[in-house]
């Protein structure tokens, strides 16, 4: 019996995980285990009663009455009203056509807007459906291989969950009690390195295979320089300026994450229903009056764009409200759950066990980093990111901010170092098989002629270039904490 009660937080584990094998929806899963294992543990001694009210209490002061959660619906928000409002659309054809003539052009193109979408959305679901809807029958009829289309879409709508805002670094950095916004700012450098190497791979193909990726066969004169002035103008300037809004406002300091939540979601609602609705409407007026239509003529023109532009806006808001409460609720219920079972997990003695085993096995800090990046590699291939987050960061985290990589990463840095690196290696989780999401939602909506196997051969180079990112970050903190440096030292 004392056997039983020793291990019992290893048997709460391997529950769970035989569970959510098991289809159930992963909320219940974690506060259903979390709260029989209480159970068991009061029946068996090792608790008091008293102590199952703790969790009532750490699940409010955690998760419901964390202030810097409030960041979560605000940035979910502010990434569905412009993908529902057609933001998106526009910067999508802007790129593509100041790109149409490079090798790969359109591919880059996709690379590019999922890079601007990271920073605008952080929604790693909406990102891929959209592109996929957007660019994939584009990208067939230009006869680019199914498999780098694919794999183009799938990484390139991922990289919202490591370039900020993103909701898993909210969440990451509140479980390390670390600041949201260092925590920004040290995604920045790994983020755009690996959008730069996907932009490298792309071109690369697009040079040496020259089949998988073809350039346009015609493209604008100079005639035309003004007209694509114009189109990058309205297609990227506005998203741009939102952009800087929210993440300038953190990185200079004139506002907290959670308030640049808040001016994202009201500038994302300013930039759908009013300020593109108005460019449009002053580039039909424009184009009426260059075209000598009477003054009359081209008033009325501009007002018929301009009713166009805003037809349906109550539908594509109350959309976007109802869309960000599921996607909220969803991701509520999970970290209500997960902080059940953690704090069961703990009070069971469960952390101390982990701690016990790790300090006999007398293993170095290099090697216990790479054991708990390997372990997330794997679980990417069966688990969620905000299960494999809600799940090993409690238990490894107290261990890895307790080790001395000596000059390599100051103890200072390390919790934003080796948060930097989880996200990195959590990004895979998203398009590693069976169960990676991006793939699912890629396949969904993509034309028949595209295959799952086109799917699986296209991501496989873009999970090699999310490993060598982690690499090099592994290898070269600065890349993570120059940023956080500069702008803070």
């Amino acid at each position: 019996m004392s056997t039983f009660i020793e291990f019992l937080p290893l048997f709460m584990f391997a529950t769970m995980a035989m569970l959510l094998f098991s289809g159930f929806p992963v909320a219940f899963v974690l506060g259903g285990v979390g709260v029989a294992f209480g159970l068991i543990g009061v029946l068996t001694g090792e608790l008091i009663p008293i102590q199952l009210y703790s969790i009532t209490q750490r699940m409010w002061s955690g998760a419901a009455e964390n202030l810097t959660l409030t960041t979560v619906p605000l940035f979910v928000f502010m990434g569905v009203v412009l993908e529902k409002a057609g933001v998106a659309k526009d910067m999508l054809a802007s790129l593509n056509r100041a790109l149409e003539r490079v090798p790969g052009g359109l591919a880059l193109s996709v690379t590019l807007l999922g890079i601007i979408l990271a920073a605008a959305t952080g929604i790693v679901g909406a990102s891929v459906v959209m592109l996929s809807l957007l660019a994939m029958p584009v990208m067939l009829e230009k006869r680019y291989s199914p498999a780098l289309a694919s794999g183009a879409i799938a990484a390139s709508g991922t990289l919202g969950i490591l370039i900020p805002p993103s909701i898993m670094l909210v969440i990451i950095a509140d479980l390390l009690s670390r600041s949201v916004g260092t925590m920004f700012m040290a995604a920045f450098g790994p983020g755009l390195l690996l959008g730069v190497l996907y932009l490298v791979f792309i071109l690369g193909v697009s040079v040496f295979a020259p089949g998988a990726a073809p350039a346009a066969r015609s493209g604008h004169g100079s005639k035309d320089l003004g007209r694509l002035i114009v189109t990058l103008l309205v297609g990227l300037v506005p998203a741009f300026l939102l952009i800087f809004c929210v993440l300038g406002s953190i990185l200079f300091g004139w506002a907290t994450p959670t308030e640049s939540a808040g001016i994202g979601a009201g500038g994302a609602l300013l930039l759908a229903f009013v300020v593109r609705p108005v460019i449009y409407t002053a580039l039909s007026y424009t184009r009426f009056a260059i075209e000598g239509a009477a003054a009359n003529a081209a008033k009325g023109g501009a007002l018929s764009r301009f009713a166009a532009e805003n037809r349906g806006w109550w539908r594509i808001f109350l959309d976007s409200i109802r869309e960000s409460a599921l996607t909220t609720g969803m991701i509520f219920m999970i970290i209500l759950a997960a902080t059940a079972f953690a704090l069961t997990f703990r009070l069971l003695g469960g952390e101390h066990l982990v701690t016990d085993y790790v300090i006999a096995l007398e293993l170095s800090p290099w090697h216990l980093l790479a054991i708990v990046l390997v372990l997330v590699f794997v679980l990417g291939f069966f688990f969620d990111w905000i299960e494999i987050t809600l799940i090993v960061l409690p238990v490894f985290a107290p261990i890895m901010l307790a080790q001395d990589f000596g000059e390599h990463v100051s103890p200072q840095d390390l919790p934003y170092w080796f948060a930097i690196m989880l996200a990195i290696n959590l990004q895979t989780s998203f398009m590693t098989p069976p169960m990676g999401p991006s793939l699912f939602y890629l396949k969904a909506v993509a034309p028949p002629e595209v295959r799952l196997g086109h799917v699986y051969r296209g991501i496989i180079p873009f999970v090699v270039l999310q490993l060598i990112a982690l690499m090099l970050v592994m290898a070269f903190p600065e890349i993570a904490m120059w940023i956080p440096h500069a702008m803070l030292d």
